[in-house]
């Protein structure tokens, strides 16, 4: 089994740069001749070449090899079908368009070709380069084997801004395909970081109560040492069996810690904090089969602290929010920055909340959601959304009428890190 893994990953790749080669050649004969005298030509063959190159890890210099045959032999077979030529000629003829593949692959082959990925203007500049090279080399082919009298400087001149073209052509496609899979894993890393975020808030708090419990146990294992020596002990047991237990908590809140206290590598948007929140409750409605129309007001922005606590907080009242709402309806989202607080405000037209039970919702194991088997949830999420927020110095309160809206204020200065 382990020896097959290599060959089929083996027989893969190569079946993969042989499709690319053959893409390469009828990209190349989707072209303009700029000569008319000559066979010289520009076509779609390199920027297909160049892409994938980006998108896939590719032995450069066997894919250059194997890309250059198959447009020598590929572009001789069809002018020998279509016009009848005798194949040597068409095979010399096409040799300098094959050549301009090998070298452009060779100058690839020069570059730290996956550092370069992040600096797209550095990469398309050696990208132009690259073809100019390439060119001028198919061009002298072109020269010394078929025809002698195109004019050099404007070839030369039409090389760098063929170059040009199709080279941040490329970079650009791949840098936006690039952005748009690094904002979509963005969205699920820090809806992630959310939950862990929540996670080792509750974890915390649990660890206060497992410390109170084991002081508790010791107390009760002094009070009966002197009377009841085989309860004490078995109270002095369970104070020790605690005490483990809350050393293993405070190992995994180490590493919860770790990873919801790291610094992510570029400044957040709260415009992109909520923009984030609301697609991943678009896709959460769609995932109910809900009809759920979705507005995010935020006219003011600023760079934001604290993403993670505010993610945590507004995410969740979103969910609730598309929760509450049977079959379709509507959520709002808006934010109203003013100097001292920042409010949010989450509304939806779900099935609302009784006014009796408004005060008790924010309790711990408060819950209105039950599963089908009549199992209610665990009911902390409005509980430790409320403690996010009081950890901000802020306050929650809800208000339900016509419609549900629950209202977040923060001090500003608590999640604004700069203001735009």
């Amino acid at each position: 089994m382990e020896s097959t893994q290599p060959r089929i990953k083996s027989m893969n790749l190569f079946l993969f740069m042989l499709l690319m080669a053959f893409f390469t050649a009828i990209g190349g004969e989707i072209k303009f001749i700029p000569f008319e005298d000559g066979p010289f030509r520009f076509g779609l063959g390199s920027i297909i070449f160049f892409f994938a190159l980006l998108i896939r890890p590719l032995p450069i210099i066997t894919t250059g090899l194997l890309t250059g045959m198959v447009v020598i032999i590929g572009r001789s077979l069809l002018d020998f079908l279509i016009y009848g030529q005798a194949l040597s000629v068409q095979l010399l003829e096409h040799l300098p368009a094959g050549i301009f593949y090998i070298t452009f692959a060779l100058c690839f082959k020069l570059i730290a070709l996956d550092e370069l990925k992040k600096h797209p203007l550095i990469l398309g500049l050696l990208g132009t380069l690259f073809e100019v090279i390439s060119n001028m080399v198919e061009y002298i082919l072109t020269e010394l084997l078929l025809v002698s009298d195109q004019e050099t400087l404007i070839s030369f001149l039409l090389f760098i801004v063929v170059g040009l073209l199709r080279s941040f052509f490329v970079v650009g496609i791949y840098s936006i395909i690039t952005m748009s899979e690094q904002q979509k894993q963005l969205k699920q890393l820090m809806t992630i970081h959310s939950e862990l975020y929540v996670e080792a808030l509750y974890l915390k708090k649990t660890m206060n109560q497992i410390e109170q419990l084991t002081a508790n146990s010791y107390q009760l294992y002094k009070k009966l040492k002197t009377t009841e020596e085989k309860h004490a002990m078995e109270a002095l047991y369970i104070a020790q069996e605690i005490h483990e237990v809350k050393k293993d908590h405070e190992r995994i809140y180490a590493g919860l810690s770790k990873i919801t206290n790291q610094n992510y590598p570029s400044k957040f948007l709260l415009t992109d904090i909520l923009s984030f929140i609301v697609e991943a409750n678009e896709s959460y409605a769609k995932y109910l089969n809900k009809s759920i129309s979705f507005t995010l007001i935020c006219p003011d922005d600023f760079v934001i602290k604290k993403h993670i606590a505010l993610f945590a907080i507004l995410n969740n009242l979103m969910a609730n929010a598309v929760e509450a709402i049977e079959k379709s309806g509507f959520v709002t989202l808006s934010v109203t920055v003013e100097k001292e607080t920042t409010t949010f405000i989450v509304e939806d037209n779900g099935i609302g909340i009784e006014e009796s039970l408004i005060p008790v919702i924010f309790d711990a194991g408060y819950t209105s959601k039950f599963n089908e088997q009549g199992q209610g949830s665990t009911g902390i999420g409005l509980s430790h959304t409320k403690t996010i927020v009081e950890n901000l110095n802020g306050a929650i309160h809800v208000t339900s009428d016509t419609s549900t809206s629950f209202i977040v204020q923060i001090p500003s200065k608590n999640i604004q890190k700069e203001i735009l």
